[in-house]
């Protein structure tokens, strides 16, 4: 089995671009911290896997044109993905991809923590996959609870997402605690 890790690059699409609740405050540190994930992933030759969401929202839909990558990502990748469902895995080909090169942990990275970047570790997990959860290469957007009004704002979102995962679905990281640990 590989040693390697893969890097679970999910979402980062200019399609968030176009969205109502899409927010730059946050973006630079996002930014700094995947390019970082990604620099280090090109220099170890781990896989970097590509993943995009398409469905019948308008700026989501294949039509729009907008399912690609932001321009800031760089072109390198070693294959992309086009999900349709909020985790990674189904119906993509991403974990016989991943068990056909014998790779046995995933770092996820992506756009909306607690959405798709979650919901991929815990389906990662389920399926037995060891998984890091890079928060800091993760982005996500305030959100209104429907019942109560209460307001939550990114950084809630992303402690409650490591929350609910550390310990039983992934392990909590920091770009340079992957980089120190593999």
């Amino acid at each position: 089995m590989s040693k390697l890790p893969a890097v679970l690059v999910i979402d980062v699409q200019q399609s968030f671009l176009h969205a109502p609740y899409w927010r730059e405050d946050d973006v630079p540190a996002f930014r700094e911290n995947l390019l970082k994930l990604l620099d280090a992933a090109a220099a170890r030759g781990w896989p970097v896997v590509r993943i995009l969401h398409e469905d019948n929202d308008a700026h989501f839909s294949a039509a729009s044109g907008l399912v690609r990558p932001m321009a800031w990502v760089p072109d390198a990748h070693d294959v992309v993905f086009h999900k349709h469902v909020h985790n990674a895995f189904t119906d993509t080909g991403l974990q016989a991809w991943l068990k056909e090169r014998g790779i046995e942990r995933v770092i996820v990275s992506g756009i909306r923590s607690e959405q798709c970047c979650e919901t991929t570790a815990r389906v990662a997990a389920d399926l037995g996959f060891a998984v890091d959860y890079v928060t800091e290469a993760t982005l996500t957007f305030p959100m209104i609870h429907a019942g109560s009004g209460t307001r939550y704002d990114a950084q809630d979102i992303k402690q409650r997402t490591e929350l609910v995962l550390d310990g039983r679905f992934a392990r909590i990281c920091t770009v340079d605690d992957v980089l120190a640990d593999h």
